[in-house]
C-alpha cells in the first residue's frame, strides 16, 4: 500500500474531520484524480516529437498517456482540427497516490531553488494546479534519453468544496506550500 494513502487514512482523515468539523468521515475531501497533461505544439511538424512525449510521460506517471487532439482549427498556430496536439495522463487510486508521492518527496525538492509551491493555484472548487518547468526533476528520466526539456501540467482534483478544504488536505499530505 503507498505510503501515502496510509497517511491519508490514519492522519489526515481525523486531522480535517476535527479542524472542519465534520459529522461524518465520508464529509473529509480526499484526492479524486490526478492529470498530468503536456502539450506539444511542435508535433504539428515534427510527428516524432509526440512518440518522446509519450514515452517520457509513460515512464513518469507509469501509465500510457493518451494523445489529445486539436478541437479547433487555428491558422495562426497552422493547426487544423484534429491534429494532435498533446499527451495526457489520468490517475487514480494506486498509481495516483504513488505518483504524488514521488512528486512530492523527490521531484519537487530536486528543482533548483525550490521554496514550495504556490499555495494561490487553486480554482475555487478545491482543485490545485502545479506547473512544472521540465521532465527532469523526476528521477525516472535519462538526461541522455531526453530530446527536449518540455514543462508538464499536473492537476490535482479533490472532493473538498472549497480551498481552505483542499489546501489543509494538501498540506496534512506534505505538500510544500510556500508560506
Amino acid at each position: 500500500m503507498a505510503r501515502l494513502k496510509e497517511m491519508y487514512q490514519t492522519d489526515v482523515v481525523p486531522a480535517l474531520k476535527e479542524r472542519f468539523e465534520y459529522a461524518n468521515v465520508m464529509q473529509v475531501p480526499k484526492i479524486d484524480k490526478i492529470v498530468v497533461n503536456v502539450g506539444v505544439g511542435e508535433a504539428t511538424q515534427d510527428p516524432k516529437v509526440l512518440d518522446n512525449t509519450v514515452r517520457d510521460i509513460a515512464a513518469i506517471t507509469g501509465q500510457k498517456p493518451i494523445i489529445t487532439r486539436a478541437k479547433k482549427s487555428i491558422a495562426a498556430f497552422k493547426v487544423r482540427e484534429g491534429m494532435p496536439i498533446g499527451v495526457k495522463v489520468t490517475l487514480r487510486g494506486e498509481r495516483m497516490y504513488e505518483f504524488l508521492d514521488r512528486l512530492i518527496s523527490v521531484a519537487l525538492p530536486r528543482i533548483r531553488d525550490f521554496q514550495g509551491v504556490s499555495p494561490r493555484s487553486f480554482d475555487g472548487r478545491g482543485n490545485y494546479s502545479l506547473g512544472l518547468r521540465e521532465q527532469l526533476i523526476f528521477p525516472e528520466m535519462e538526461y541522455d534519453k531526453i530530446d527536449k526539456l518540455r514543462g508538464l501540467e499536473v492537476v490535482m482534483a479533490t472532493t473538498a468544496d472549497t480551498d481552505e478544504e483542499a489546501f489543509e488536505l494538501l498540506r496534512l499530505m506534505g505538500m510544500p506550500f510556500r508560506s
